[in-house]
């Protein structure tokens, strides 16, 4: 397994499996966590069958069984024989469920640009020599990269130090756990005696008095013994809401940095990098030209988050449509997070559009004539309007002279077909969309 899976994977997670027994058709493994147990098999199970099969081909599958055993860390935090299981189990599920730290978001695949180099720059420091800027805290908007960068300085430490990474919704949980099953001296030991204290999303203690309380004590004794304490947030000390002031003080006492939005150039990197990455993870079968990279770079500047989810999309209508996309196909693919709301998008607009293009009036397209100058208008409103919306048939027909659903069936499917044979037909569809959607025009 370290060989075919890496050394790293191996000493993260493989390392920790146990041979229990073999059956006739399958093997009994075991690890101590059910954390452990799902990461394995939802990751690596197939490699694992497929190495063991080699040995003995009748082996079908492979089971996993929960046995609990003595962590490392509770012998560092000299935990007696005789102490009670349930304290013990309490202690070891806190470590292994909630200090997540996740291999895959490491300094090395940070991409930097002029909105987060600071706050990259002293990670880095902090990862270099702890206690330098203490605290240190992050803030900046959702899907900026904060938890990324909590991330990366728990690997990078992890090996000499003892590292705990939390987010505030889960230090919330496990005290109030600790109060209700009365193990508060262990909580108290167990967060205390840490190297590293990463907490993510800080804002989420608002208004929670005795837990502040609690944090503030602990803040304290970590300082005091050295530890480096690490925070993000989505807004400066100043600006948290229902945090007590002394809890504010001592953020803002320590070295505080921001993520801006991402300007166009570390966006443009990130979908760069981003398309790299996906079209090795396919074999090269992602094919995103440099025209709808630059579209995403410049429409998507919300978040990073968004950014990739972006690229995402658009990578997945690649592949199930075994096509490149044109522009107008992305901006109907991202249009929710481009800002183009379906209540932007209403039937009126379509009609008036179409009617505009074709240069016919509103009430010859609802009228009830045949002539052919009408009908292909009138279904290619129909069409986008199944497609940019998401009203009902019925709901279609009413808007189009309460015309019965089978009609408007019939005419989505009738401008489908169209666009197939008749390339004109698609650069009608792909220009009326701009307009529709961005009141552009020749735009494709």
């Amino acid at each position: 397994m370290k060989n075919k899976l890496g050394s790293d994977i191996y000493e993260s997670w493989l390392r920790k499996i146990d041979f229990v027994e073999e059956m006739n058709s399958y093997v009994l493994l075991s690890v101590s966590t059910r954390f452990i147990r799902d990461w394995i098999t939802s990751r690596y199970l197939d490699q694992i069958l497929q190495i063991v099969k080699t040995y003995k081909k009748d082996l079908t599958r492979i089971e996993f069984k929960i046995i609990e055993k003595n962590s490392e860390n509770e012998i560092e935090n000299n935990f007696t024989k005789n102490e009670n299981n349930e304290n013990v189990s309490f202690i070891k599920d806190t470590y292994l469920q909630y200090n997540r730290i996740d291999p895959n978001k490491r300094f090395d695949n940070f991409i930097t640009g002029t909105s987060n180099k600071l706050a990259y720059e002293a990670s880095m420091k902090v990862s270099e020599n702890i206690s330098h800027y203490n605290p240190l805290y992050i803030y900046g908007g959702v899907g900026m990269g904060k938890t990324h960068l909590l991330n990366s300085i728990g690997l990078s430490l992890k090996e000499k130090n003892k590292v705990m990474f939390i987010s505030a919704e889960r230090f919330m949980y496990q005290f109030v756990k600790s109060i209700k099953s009365n193990d508060m001296v262990k909580f108290k030991e167990y967060f205390r005696n840490t190297d590293i204290l990463l907490i993510d999303d800080i804002q989420f203690m608002n208004g929670k008095e005795a837990m502040q309380e609690e944090f503030f004590h602990t803040f304290n004794a970590l300082l005091d013994k050295g530890s480096q304490v690490i925070i993000s947030a989505d807004r400066a000390p100043n600006k948290l809401s229902r945090i007590q002031d002394r809890i504010k003080s001592r953020f803002a006492g320590g070295l505080v940095v921001d993520i801006q939005k991402p300007d166009y150039e570390l966006r443009s990197k990130i979908v760069k990098q981003k398309t790299e990455e996906l079209n090795i993870f396919y074999s090269n079968q992602v094919n995103i030209s440099e025209e709808i990279q630059k579209f995403i770079s410049t429409e998507i500047t919300t978040s990073i988050r968004e950014l990739v989810g972006a690229i995402n999309r658009v990578v997945s209508f690649s592949r199930i449509y075994n096509k490149v996309p044109n522009l107008s196909e992305v901006k109907v693919v991202l249009k929710d997070l481009l800002n183009i709301g379906e209540n932007k998008v209403t039937i009126d607009l379509i009609q008036s559009t179409v009617c505009k293009f074709f240069k016919i009036s509103k009430s010859e397209m609802l009228s009830s004539r045949r002539s052919r100058y009408l009908v292909r208008p009138r279904q290619t409103a129909i069409y986008l309007t199944k497609i940019l919306t998401s009203k009902s048939l019925p709901e279609i027909g009413r808007e189009f002279s309460n015309r019965d659903h089978t009609t408007i069936i019939h005419s989505v499917k009738t401008i489908e077909k169209l666009k197939e044979k008749d390339p004109e037909m698609t650069n009608n569809i792909n220009n009326l969309k701009n307009q529709i959607l961005y009141n552009k025009e020749n735009e494709i």
